[in-house]
């Protein structure tokens, strides 16, 4: 997720993170790369030389020339204004009316119908509502069936009328049902078109007319850049929409969208798509975005994601294991499981600070575990409960039988033994003993 700004914004901060003589020279020429960064990420070129511009005024007006810490300052006023420019503070959705009826609006192609889910999803999982899907693109093939699938994947109602070809008729009629079968919740998936067009605007302002949604959403492809705040725009003269949704942030994103798209439009991004999971769906919260624009990572969110996925029952399971020395490789597979259900690796990699740079080139993929799990299934229920049991023999049925070579058995083998003992020094408060074996490890 903005790799290539991240890159340049570091190159850009560094001469002033270090411990030569800071200047108005070099302090004008770390502003005149950093506007170069975000022209290169798409950000319009007024938007780039107005956030330079307060920068400037900030950081003069702070007395970074003759700080202690320099660097560490203006990367502290760079990350504030960036915060700024997205927004501020994150913004919640208006789940007020009785049902909550939520209009997608955005191109064809943006991901609306698939954000559909993901929102209902969420929805129903974090905030324990009862949503109801309704299809009103009656123009794109198969979009009916689509939403139908992507319901039918996550548990939630679709209302759909194949019959009729009027989606105000069908948007109002979705509404309905959802106050007949105690739906709380109505997401209205409607159509796209390729290109913004007076006959798609005309349709949308009329469904948005019948139905007064709480909440008016406009979907976007964060990988289109500049096209995105300029689509948006056109969208926010006719609808007046509420918030933004961006999408495929998982994807090669330059990071012009998610930076700018607020000061054009001054509208909030609400949330943002991270990969192709229905559990891939974020609040957007613009200072946690921009540290991680800027490389500082993003814990809370990775606590955060880990909390949800926290198994308290299954947690004290494992402690008495660990306590008794029966930890095995099927608590592994469980802890595996649940790492896993935090959502996409590369993503969770870079909300930790600095590994972005080190991940940098590398292709951390979703199959991350893919050869460990493949070893564990391998073994007999007795070898996962007492690894202490495989001799050679049984490392080399269980490496044919998994289709990995014997080294990484081993590998798995020692991994798996040393992590047993730091959770289990970890118990004991053997704090210097764990530190030392950590040391042993590298």
């Amino acid at each position: 997720m903005f790799d290539n700004l991240s890159e340049k914004l570091d190159k850009a901060l560094h001469v002033l993170k270090g411990h030569g003589q800071i200047t108005e020279i070099n302090v004008a020429e770390t502003l005149k790369e950093i506007r170069r960064a975000l022209l290169d990420a798409d950000v319009n070129f007024k938007i780039a030389k107005e956030f330079t511009n307060k920068v400037k005024e900030k950081a003069l007006g702070q007395n970074v020339l003759t700080s202690l810490q320099p660097g560490q300052l203006m990367v502290k006023i760079v990350k504030d204004e960036l915060t700024q420019l997205m927004g501020g503070d994150a913004e919640g959705i208006d789940l007020s009316g009785n049902p909550s009826v939520i209009l997608m609006s955005g191109l064809q192609g943006s991901g609306k119908t698939t954000f559909s889910g993901k929102l209902a999803n969420y929805l129903q999982s974090k905030k324990a509502k009862k949503p109801l899907l309704v299809a009103c693109d009656v123009y794109r093939p198969a979009a009916i069936d689509q939403l139908h699938v992507v319901g039918e994947q996550i548990g939630v109602e679709v209302y759909s009328d194949r019959e009729n070809n009027d989606p105000v008729k069908i948007a109002k009629a979705g509404v309905a049902h959802a106050k007949a079968n105690g739906c709380n919740v109505v997401i209205i998936d409607t159509a796209g078109r390729l290109a913004v067009d007076e006959q798609m605007m005309t349709e949308i302002a009329n469904i948005h007319k019948a139905i007064a949604p709480q909440e008016t959403l406009f979907v976007v492809d964060s990988m289109t850049g500049q096209d995105a705040v300029n689509t948006a725009k056109a969208f926010n003269d006719v609808l007046n929409f509420d918030g933004v949704i961006l999408t495929k942030l998982d994807g090669d994103t330059r990071g012009g969208a998610a930076i700018s798209i607020k000061s054009v439009v001054d509208k909030p991004i609400k949330f943002i798509g991270t990969g192709e999971k229905m559990e891939a769906i974020d609040v957007f919260y613009p200072s946690r975005m921009a540290d991680r624009i800027l490389g500082m990572g993003d814990v809370v969110s990775l606590v955060e994601r880990a909390q949800e996925q926290f198994d308290e029952e299954q947690a004290r399971k494992i402690q008495k294991k660990i306590a008794k020395n029966r930890f095995g490789f099927d608590d592994f597979l469980s802890q595996i499981q649940q790492i896993k259900k935090m959502g996409n690796m590369k993503d969770l990699m870079g909300m930790i600070p600095g590994a972005g740079k080190a991940l940098k080139g590398l292709d951390i993929d979703d199959d991350a575990f893919k050869h460990i799990e493949a070893i564990i299934h391998s073994m007999t229920p007795d070898e996962r409960s007492t690894p202490s049991k495989l001799n050679a023999s049984r490392k080399k049925r269980i490496a044919t039988g998994s289709g990995r070579t014997i080294q990484e058995v081993n590998q798995l083998l020692k991994q798996f033994e040393q992590m047993s003992k730091m959770m289990k020094m970890m118990q004991g408060g053997g704090g210097k003993k764990m530190m030392q074996m950590m040391q042993n490890m590298r």
